[in-house]
């Protein structure tokens, strides 16, 4: 893995650079990956057996003494006992396997108290699925095992068959390994030639050995991440609140937004035009033409207030995508856009309110980032459909560097689209140009 010899590659370190020039087969054997996936087989066995047996004994003491009380209690802790070994091997793949594997749910107890926590253990999916693995990996760790020590004791002992093979005839009785034999014929590995030829196999074996052993861990890997891990229930559940937080989190944001704009913009113009017609009222008596022209000038801030309001409630939900749909509003956003704007929307028919607005924002976003950082001369915007996705793409031929991961107003944006199970995808190497795509759930009205 690029962890283990990685670090310090071309920075000043030629032992190091020297090392990666050996192609990665010649450089397996002797990897940290290796011997941590070979250390990780080997403990499988006892800790199969280990697992299996407390499991299996555990599960049919419980079983067998269901027709009592006792026999609930057992079980519950046999479960509970499967769950910790469960949190061990996690623990194991994470740090052998550099498997990163999340915590399954916790135990839900409405209540406090033994009985509840024996239900919450019965009833916990992953109860059960640390047991199927207790039963499952100890045949799997068992062939393991065997292939593993096998092909590695094989390999290197071929390997080094030239530094040891005097052996055979100092205190074997015998010239070498006997490669065939019968009552009158037998064939030993003793000349120059045939321990080279032995050397040799022992080093394909050898090299072999690391690819043979990392497709075994993968099936370990497989049984931990979807026996061990959480479950893809689970998992939704823990998205979907995520998602809500940023719905709300977003939804309190705009309100702020919105209440902020109200009261620096409109509702500010609306009490000055107050005190405006206040004064050109006192002095309609006194000097007719100085209140007309208070008259005329509070008339201009009313005009300048309308304007704020309908570009407030445009932000909200502008009237012509409810009315006429995606092409007309996003025609009418690209045309406020400080760039050209090419738009073309492919839809035979509108989707959801929600999903149409959301659709809207994300373009409008995207445009006044263009407008505000790109330095463009051209942008485009297309809208279609795939199947079950509603696609948007926004291009210009700026400067690019766009990046979600800088904490700019694009990240804000992937987060939006992640909460309705959409994504962003950013594509804005420096000089441009800048591609950024955003896909959302189709559903139609």
């Amino acid at each position: 893995m690029a962890t283990d010899y990685g670090q310090g590659y071309g920075l000043g370190f030629p032992e190091s650079e020297r090392a990666h020039r050996l192609p990665a087969g010649l450089r397996a054997p002797f990897e940290a990956r290796h011997w941590r996936e070979l250390g990780y087989v080997l403990l499988s066995l006892p800790i199969s057996i280990l697992f299996f047996t407390y499991a299996v004994t555990m599960v049919s003491l419980g079983a067998g003494l269901l027709v009592t009380f006792l026999g609930i209690p057992v079980l519950a802790a046999g479960l509970a006992g499967c769950r910790g070994f469960g949190a061990m091997e996690r623990a194991r793949a994470r740090g052998l396997l550099d498997l990163e594997v999340a915590d399954p749910e916790p135990l839900r107890m409405r209540k406090q108290g033994f009985m509840a926590w024996m239900g919450a253990v019965l009833k916990s999916g992953t109860s059960w699925r640390s047991l199927l693995y207790a039963v499952l990996h100890l045949p799997w760790a068992t062939f393991s095992f065997v292939v593993a020590v096998n092909f590695w004791a094989l390999g290197w002992g071929l390997l080094a068959y030239p530094l040891w093979f005097w052996v055979f005839p100092l205190y074997g009785g015998q010239d070498g390994i006997q490669l065939y034999g019968d009552e009158t014929h037998r064939v030993y590995l003793d000349n120059p030639f045939e321990i080279a030829v032995t050397a040799l196999v022992g080093l394909l074996f050898t090299l072999a050995t690391p690819w043979i052993v990392r497709a075994l861990t993968m099936v370990d890997r497989l049984m931990v991440h979807g026996l061990l891990g959480p479950s893809r229930l689970a998992t939704r559940v823990v998205e979907l609140e995520s998602d809500r937080g940023v719905v709300v989190d977003t939804a309190a944001a705009d309100l702020r937004r919105i209440e902020r704009d109200l009261h620096d913009g409109a509702q500010a113009r609306l009490v000055a035009l107050a005190m405006d017609l206040g004064l050109a009222k006192e002095k309609l008596a006194e000097d007719p033409q100085v209140a007309a022209r208070m008259v005329d000038e509070a008339h201009g801030e009313v005009k300048t207030a309308l304007q704020e309001l309908r570009d407030l409630a445009r932000g909200i939900h502008p009237a012509v995508l409810t009315d006429r749909g995606l092409d007309a509003a996003l025609s009418a956003v690209a045309s406020r856009c400080t760039v050209p704007v090419e738009v073309q929307v492919d839809l035979t028919e509108r989707p959801v309110p929600a999903i149409e607005g959301i659709a809207y924002f994300t373009v409008s976003e995207l445009l006044q980032n263009i407008s505000k950082h790109s330095r463009a001369t051209w942008a485009g915007v297309d809208v279609w459909r795939v199947e079950n996705r509603l696609m948007l793409q926004v291009v210009d031929n700026g400067v690019g560097g766009a990046d979600t991961s800088a904490g700019s107003g694009l990240a804000g944006l992937a987060e939006r689209l992640d909460a309705v199970d959409g994504i962003l995808v950013v594509d804005s190497p420096v000089g441009g140009p800048t591609r950024i795509t955003a896909e959302l759930p189709w559903r139609a009205v």
